[in-house]
This record gives C-alpha cells, sequence and structure tokens, in this order.
C-alpha cells in the first residue's frame, strides 16, 4: 500500500475515531523516516494538553513516517508569549496557541478569535473563516510575518465564577472583577465594573483573599481543577443556549513556519489542512466532555448557575458595538476582517446587530 493511499484510508476513518483510539500503542509506537516538527500547545495541562498529544501522537502512522509532530506542553520550550518568535527563529516548527495572542504583532487578531457580543457559535467561525473569505486574509497577515496560518481549532466558551449573585448586568455595577482587558474589559466597565488584568495562577487567591468579587476564565471543566467552587458561590451564564456573554467561543489554531511548510510537498500540506479540522473537532468535543462532568461537580459543591437575560444580552449590545468600530478602525487589517463579520451578523441568517446600532459609525477601509 502506497503512503498516499495509507493517508486517504486514514481520513476517512479518523473521524470515527475516539480519543482513546487516538492514544492506540502502535500509533505511539510508530517511527518517523521523514521530517519532523516541534509543536507546543497553550495547553499547560488537563484534557486539553492529553487531546493535543493523542493527535499528534497519530501524524506519523497516518503519513507512513513521511511527517510526525513532536508535542510540547505550554511553557516547556518557550513561555507562551514567545510561541511566534520561536517559529520564526526556527525554534519550532509550529505551534498550537490561543489565537487571540497574535495580537501584539497582527492586530487584526483581536477579531480572528471571539469577542464580546459578536459571533456566538463555533460553526459561525467556519463560516466566517471558510464560507466568507476570513482564512485567506488570515494567512496573507500570517505570511507577512512569516508563518502559515493553517487554520482554527475550537475550544468552548469562557465562563464568569463569582463571591456574590449576579442577576442581571446592573449587578456588575461596583464589583471588582477580573478580566483579560482588551474589548472585553471595556464593555464590563462600561456597566460599571472595576476590572483587573490577572494572569490565571493568581486568579484563585485574589478570590479567596476578597481582592476581587468577581473573576472570567475559561470554561467549567479548567476551573473546577483549580478550585474555584472553593473560593465563588456562583456562576454567571448569558441566557439558556448562550453560555458566555462575552467569550462565547474561544479560538486557537495551528500555526507553522513558513519555510517549514514550503517544504512540505502539496499532498502533505493538503493532508495538514484536512487534520487540523479533524483536530479541531477531536479538540472541541473532548473540552465539552470535560465540562459536562465538571458541571456535576460544581453542583455537588452547592455552586449556584444564574443566568443573564434577553435584555441583558441586547444592552451590553449596545455597549459594545462602538467599542468593536473603535478596536477595527486602529488598524486597516482589523477592519478588513469585522467588516465579513458585521455582514454576516446583520444578515438575515443571524440578525445579532440591529442596523440602527451603527447608523453613524464608519469602518476605515
Amino acid at each position: 500500500m502506497t503512503k498516499a493511499i495509507r493517508r486517504r484510508a486514514a481520513l476517512r476513518t479518523i473521524a470515527g475515531m475516539g480519543a482513546a483510539g487516538l492514544a492506540a500503542p502502535h500509533i505511539a509506537g510508530a517511527q518517523a523516516d521523514g521530517t519532523t516538527w516541534k509543536i507546543q500547545t497553550s495547553w499547560p495541562g488537563g484534557a486539553g494538553l492529553q487531546i493535543f498529544k493523542d493527535w499528534c501522537a497519530t501524524i506519523q502512522e497516518k503519513t507512513g513516517g513521511e511527517l510526525a509532530f513532536q508535542p510540547f506542553g505550554a511553557n516547556d520550550v518557550v513561555g507562551d508569549f514567545q510561541l511566534y518568535d520561536a517559529v520564526k527563529n526556527g525554534v519550532l516548527e509550529a505551534v498550537n496557541p490561543f489565537t487571540i495572542y497574535a495580537q501584539g504583532i497582527i492586530p487584526a487578531a483581536v477579531f480572528l478569535s471571539s469577542y464580546p457580543l459578536g459571533l456566538r457559535n463555533p460553526h459561525e467561525y467556519d463560516v466566517f473563516y471558510y464560507g466568507l473569505g476570513g482564512l485567506d486574509i488570515a494567512r496573507e497577515l500570517y505570511a507577512a510575518q512569516g508563518m502559515y496560518f493553517v487554520g482554527p481549532v475550537h475550544h468552548g466558551p469562557n465562563i464568569i465564577h463569582s463571591k456574590v449573585p449576579i442577576r442581571s448586568v446592573d449587578d456588575f455595577a461596583g464589583r471588582k472583577m477580573r478580566l483579560p482587558g482588551g474589548m472585553v474589559a471595556e464593555v464590563f466597565t462600561e456597566l460599571g465594573a472595576e476590572t483587573t488584568v490577572l494572569p490565571g495562577s493568581e486568579i484563585f487567591p485574589a478570590l479567596e483573599k476578597g481582592t476581587i468579587d468577581v473573576a472570567d476564565y475559561v470554561g467549567p471543566a479548567v476551573n473546577y481543577a483549580l478550585g474555584f467552587s472553593q473560593v465563588t458561590d456562583y456562576i454567571v451564564m448569558g441566557p439558556p443556549g448562550f453560555m458566555s456573554v462575552y467569550q462565547p467561543v474561544d479560538i486557537m489554531d495551528i500555526t507553522v513556519s513558513q519555510s517549514a511548510w514550503d517544504a512540505l510537498s502539496p499532498q502533505m500540506k493538503q493532508f495538514v489542512e484536512m487534520e487540523t479540522h479533524v483536530y479541531s473537532d477531536l479538540h472541541h468535543a473532548a473540552i465539552q466532555k470535560a465540562d459536562q462532568e465538571a458541571w456535576q461537580k460544581f453542583e455537588a459543591d452547592g455552586t449556584e448557575v444564574t443566568r443573564l437575560s434577553q435584555d441583558d444580552v441586547e444592552l451590553m449590545t449596545e455597549i459594545a458595538v462602538p467599542i468593536w468600530f473603535d478596536y477595527a478602525n486602529r488598524d486597516t487589517d482589523a477592519a478588513r476582517v469585522f467588516k465579513l463579520q458585521l455582514d454576516y451578523m446583520q444578515s438575515g441568517s443571524l440578525g445579532y446587530v440591529d442596523p440602527a446600532l451603527t447608523d453613524g459609525l464608519e469602518l476605515k477601509l
């Protein structure tokens, strides 16, 4: 059987494989006789890191040894905020970061990932990237930095933990709140919250000491493992079906050194692009599975879930829209990306943004 036939057979069967199958010993033991890429993720541990390693372990068998991925967790080779320098300098061939980390070198990256009250479901980002031209723009912008943006990888929503009940947006007023900065912080500042930026490792002690009342972080599984149920009594959600109003989707990606990408054959490039789709599906499902188990643990610990209303969502959208335009107009490429999404959000398909909200606002395209 040729390598090409083996690859096609693998692609036909991979969709039905579970995470356990990905870690099968015969796959982990396969030997690569071709190219090996060092690839580092932003996941430091847990389900995220395990599914990443399991996926990487399948690559050399699927390619008959023509390509292998050597996986590293967060900070194993370089720090999280040095990932792109490591790719440019050849320390790593590829990375699996949270896409928002690119905003320091690519301002438009603020719209290549989730932002408050923007696109609200993973498939909407798939439409943006693969249907509306977002992928082409992303690749253009990354190419200017000596990198190749292979494609997005879905994670899941971020959630808010609170020491006090938050039953409407009015309840954020005066609360000391940890947020990641940027557009998210500006929206909550408009609601009256006293926002601060803290690294993830400092959230638990800040909540425990009362330095902050409210904190956003990632999803239920990770947050439970960090002990948030021990120092908060409430989790704040959007209306039913809208898990997070401020970061409803979290995007990671696969980014590769341009020189490493150019060294691949056309067939291998297509394979890596298809495998990124596979990884996105497996990663998203594995994270959601872990989250379902975590919800039961939060409930057992007595954590109460409170939900904002649709009226709250509409109010926050009114606050968010001018902030979107402000960030978009800081960079011409950001405006290009945002325009694709705004047209989609105002279309008959979604209708998230009433045209009246954008009256008098212009994009500097």
